[in-house]
């Protein structure tokens, strides 16, 4: 893809956007590492002050002493009398509400271990460890006061700023893209929109201008007695006269459809009756350009519901379209087949096909094929359009088979009665 301003812009728009994103995600961190440094200094404040209250009472700290003076086991808490336990277990809860820790704890008293504390699910917990030196002679004794929950609760405390960061900043990634995509396609249109008044300009003017032409040659030679003459020219007005009204028509036709301002009159239609008034409508063009139609109904169910006038027009522009596409004689090629419950309708040419990457894109309104020979047949680029809106109407769908030089198929598919 070719880099203009527009998509460096977007390109560097959108990398500034993940670079932002990026230090947001960085600082979040940081400050989550400063939470958490400020936690485990609140926690030990808690361990120290839980001693100092502890050694303060003479009566608790000569209880806890004596325990632990005499008792040689590794683990002293369950040693402990029930009293001792519930003053230290107080003591801790009434600093940790001091210092605003709102989270689950445990305590534990005994030895120094070597080794950290793992919970149930074998995740280190947060262990905070301080000596028991001011109330116990014995040396190499500790508290130990261990939060499961540690990192969790500090997750928490980050989650609203850290998701409301991310989900804001992908957010506006997501506007930016959005806005993007639709100034692109509002400029696709705009750029659609000036090649059909530009085709359209040029497709009014020559019928006008061969309308203006020969009414003037009626009205500067004296025709009187030439009635061949005459009628030749009135011939060009007439024929000229019908071009003009059938762009217009194309034009109001799929604006009509677009704004749902076409009433779509269903009935049971016989689908072949259709094939054959289309072929008879297109009777004048199909012998002007010697073109040759086989048709060929396979079809055992070809009754649908739908608008009679609106699906013959539908045919009348797929015969059209091979017409104006042929590369010399046009053959083309109309037939109906039962799929399941649907009843296919396949119209082919062997005219000049359409490139692969245009697959899809001729069907959208004002489009046209990029190409110099192509762009030599007169149009708006409104006929595929407006047969696709009205398959879609009958709760159908249409699609293409083409290849360069070697033709284009039109696949029709709607449900049958």
């Amino acid at each position: 893809m070719k880099l203009n301003k527009g998509n460096l812009f977007v390109l560097f728009s959108t990398i500034a956007l993940l670079i932002l994103l990026a230090i947001q995600i960085y600082w979040i961190l940081e400050a989550a590492k400063i939470k958490e440094a400020l936690f485990n200094e609140k926690a030990n404040m808690v361990l120290s002050q839980t001693i100092d209250a502890l050694g303060a009472d003479k009566e608790a700290c000569r209880s806890i002493g004596d325990c632990i003076d005499n008792e040689s086991s590794q683990e002293l808490t369950s040693k402990l009398a029930k009293g001792d336990i519930k003053k230290i277990d107080s003591l801790l809860h009434h600093f940790m509400q001091k210092y605003h820790i709102q989270i689950k704890y445990k305590f534990n008293i005994g030895k120094q271990q070597s080794t950290p504390v793992f919970d149930s699910k074998g995740t280190a917990n947060a262990t905070f460890m301080m000596p028991l030196n001011e109330i116990s002679k014995k040396k190499g004794v500790e508290i130990q006061l261990i939060f499961p929950d540690k990192k969790q609760f500090i997750m928490a405390e980050m989650g609203i700023p850290f998701i409301g960061s991310i989900i804001l900043i992908m957010t506006m990634i997501v506007i930016f893209w959005k806005t993007n995509a639709s100034l692109i396609k509002e400029k696709k249109i705009a750029m659609h929109t000036n090649d059909f008044i530009n085709n359209m300009s040029h497709e009014f003017k020559t019928p006008l201008s061969n309308i203006s032409l020969a009414a003037k040659m009626i009205v500067k030679q004296n025709l009187s007695n030439n009635e061949q003459k005459i009628q030749h020219y009135t011939d060009i007005i007439l024929d000229e006269n019908e071009k003009l009204n059938q762009q217009i028509n194309a034009v109001l036709n799929l604006n009509a459809l677009e704004r749902d301002e076409v009433l779509v009159n269903k009935k049971l239609c016989n689908f072949h009756q259709l094939i054959d008034m289309a072929i008879k409508n297109m009777y004048m063009q199909i012998e002007h350009n010697n073109a040759k139609v086989d048709v060929r109904f396979n079809a055992q169910n070809f009754n649908v519901i739908g608008d009679k006038f609106q699906l013959v027009a539908v045919v009348c522009n797929l015969i059209d379209n091979a017409l104006k596409y042929a590369n010399n004689e046009a053959f083309i090629k109309i037939e109906t087949l039962n799929n399941k419950q649907k009843l296919v309708i396949v119209v082919s040419d062997h005219g000049i096909g359409i490139p692969n990457e245009y697959h899809q894109k001729v069907f959208e309104k004002y489009f046209r094929v990029p190409d110099n020979d192509i762009h030599k047949v007169k149009g708006f680029g409104l006929g595929l359009a407006y047969i696709k809106k009205i398959v879609e109407m009958h709760q159908g769908n249409i699609h293409l088979n083409s290849q360069l030089a070697k033709g284009t198929t039109f696949i029709i598919t709607l449900p049958y009665v």
